[in-house]
């Protein structure tokens, strides 16, 4: 994902995972704050992940809305109303990418920051200036960061099964088995995958970014173990009149025959009776 600014054209850019709505709202939100302010327009393709029609996608609306910005899709097929962005695409594929190799993620970040760093100090030939020198007239332009962040990210609650696997974009991801049966609460960013039970935190992963992979925790595997074989083992025969002692005295005033207490003496009828 990169940013450019319109006037200055300051590039900021890192690499995402998916193309899904939380993972470009988690990179946007990222860029921003590299960005230290928030553009007045922010303009988008028309992709799915954002929104198609006349309609945003789900949590664009509030994003823009904490952000305080106007969020414009262009229409279908029409990639030279962003002609900045698509130029600047194309320096990458033959300026930054050729001849590198990454370890990760972060390393491909790692290098693309430090190679940013130089374009931006290097003069545009159709603005005749480097980028870096006109960066405070364009955020000078722009809107201050919001006070309170934007809510971004992978968000869910589910109830836990016995499998004990929670799951996010398209991986699995091990939670401690003692919260079988209950509701645990999902959070996940570009880098790390979080499950909490009423509030507190009981399963914390990095976040893989290949599909289909399932992420273990041998302490969550060694617990389940134990548990089941807790489960198995067979349980001690209980008593079955354990429980059912009870004070004759009870019976007594329950069919009236004393006057509410067991030392008081019981009525006695007309023929010797006693009641």
């Amino acid at each position: 994902m990169v940013i450019t600014a319109a006037h200055s054209r300051f590039m900021v850019g890192r690499m995402i995972p998916t193309r899904h709505t939380e993972d470009l709202l988690l990179g946007m939100w990222e860029l921003l704050q590299e960005l230290g302010r928030v553009p007045r327009r922010l303009i988008w393709d028309n992709e799915s992940g954002i929104g198609r029609g006349e309609r945003h996608a789900q949590g664009v609306g509030a994003f823009t809305g904490t952000l305080a910005t106007t969020l414009v899709r262009l229409k279908p097929y029409d990639p030279e109303s962003k002609g900045i962005v698509e130029r600047r695409n194309g320096f990458f594929e033959t300026s930054f990418m050729p001849g590198r190799d990454f370890a990760s993620p972060a390393d491909f970040d790692a290098q693309f920051t430090d190679w940013l760093t130089k374009a931006n100090a290097r003069i545009v030939r159709t603005i005749k200036a480097r980028p870096v020198d006109r960066l405070d007239a364009d955020r000078a332009a722009m809107l201050p960061l919001p006070p309170v962040a934007p809510a971004v990210g992978w968000v869910n609650r589910v109830g836990l099964g016995r499998d004990y696997y929670v799951r996010v974009d398209s991986s699995d991801y091990s939670v401690d088995p003692a919260v079988i049966g209950r509701f645990v609460d999902i959070r996940a960013d570009l880098a790390r995958v979080e499950v909490r039970h009423e509030g507190r935190l009981v399963t914390a992963h990095h976040r893989v970014w290949a599909r289909g992979q399932t992420i273990t925790d041998p302490a969550h595997v060694a617990a389940a173990k134990q548990l089941r074989e807790q489960f198995q083992q067979p349980r001690p025969a209980s008593d079955p009149h354990d429980g059912l002692v009870r004070d004759l005295a009870d019976y007594d005033r329950a069919f009236g025959l004393t006057y509410g207490g067991a030392d008081q003496p019981a009525e006695t009828l007309a023929d010797g009776e006693v009641a």
